[in-house]
């Protein structure tokens, strides 16, 4: 059986806002089962209603996902941090976030990733609740698209993402990548990718008082046609993989662990947010389901997400 997973015991780290430009502190609790995962502004003296991790609480997804109850209590730049939650299978915790946003480290969710493994992980006693795919849907923006649908039997994974880009550039052109779920997988293919821009992207944001805390060392530059980071790529593909990165935290606010495959084609944080929207309105396309269905053979045998290191039972 699958059961839900929470931290084995609190821990922090400070980073820079990436569209702030602020100093922030970021401590991550642990949560009792069915708490899900969700997020606190604590700054300023001040401690605000905790935001859950869900669709219904996006704001705004222009240039991050934004989570928010009302204009005064909303927390930015939130997926690379779900994805790595969502990539090691932990379902509940308490995020406190000292700022107007979660910190961007150094671009990927490595960093946070290997948080949550030092914090160690600790196994629940109440089964995971999952949303299972039965029929498929499609959201669009002119060429860009995205594809929710169920996995096929022979599946031995619950989830795939498959992402597709294409850009005007000499070094990323078009890519794909596809990735087979397991937190093993996740952590060593995934997390690591950074998220990338163009300078000249850049420089109009800063113009505006956006980005202000991006530099060289939370993000992929580009000019017209080199990489400025002197440590070059993370991996050839390293641009499609971090979209698959932020595929998998957008669709973390399901709110369920994601049984289906995911097909996504040049798709940014508005479009990933309205497949998520999507799907929660076809009720149809989809029925949640418990690790007991596994337990008696109703669903197909998915491969056991391997545990982590540092996940404990007590």
């Amino acid at each position: 059986m699958f059961f839900q997973r929470t931290l084995k015991k609190e821990i922090s780290c400070v980073g820079i806002g990436l569209h702030s430009g602020i100093r922030v502190k970021l401590v991550m609790k642990p949560a009792p089962a069915g708490h899900g995962l969700r997020l606190q502004r604590v700054d300023r003296g001040r401690v605000r209603a905790e935001i859950p991790a869900l669709s219904d609480y996006v704001v705004d997804t222009s240039l991050a996902t934004t989570l928010g109850i009302d204009e005064k209590n909303t927390i930015g730049t939130v997926e690379h941090l779900l994805s790595a939650f969502s990539g090691l299978g932990v379902d509940n915790a308490l995020i406190e976030v000292h700022g107007p946003e979660v910190p961007i480290m150094d671009g990927s969710a490595n960093p946070f990733v290997y948080l949550i493994k030092t914090a160690g992980i600790k196994r629940q006693v109440e089964p995971k609740r999952y949303l299972r795919m039965t029929g498929t849907v499609t959201v669009s923006d002119g060429d860009k698209w995205a594809r929710l649908g169920p996995q096929p039997p022979s599946s031995d994974t619950s989830l795939s993402i498959i992402s597709h880009i294409s850009f005007d550039h000499p070094l990323i052109g078009s890519q794909s990548f596809h990735f087979s779920f397991s937190d093993v997988v996740y952590d060593r293919q995934i997390s690591r990718a950074r998220t990338f821009g163009f300078l000249h992207e850049v420089e109009w944001m800063k113009s505006r008082n956006l980005a202000l805390g991006g530099s060289l060392d939370n993000a992929i530059v580009l000019d017209e046609y080199s990489i400025l980071n002197d440590s070059g790529l993370r991996f050839p593909d390293e641009f499609a993989r971090h979209k698959v990165l932020d595929c998998f935290g957008d669709v973390t606010l399901l709110g369920m662990p994601l049984i289906g495959v995911l097909e996504a084609n040049k798709t940014g944080h508005a479009l990933n947010h309205k497949l998520v929207q999507a799907v929660l309105a076809n009720a149809e396309a989809w029925e949640p389901v418990t690790a007991a269905e596994w337990a008696d053979g109703t669903l197909p045998p998915f491969t056991v997400p391997r545990l982590v290191m540092g996940e404990s039972l007590f």
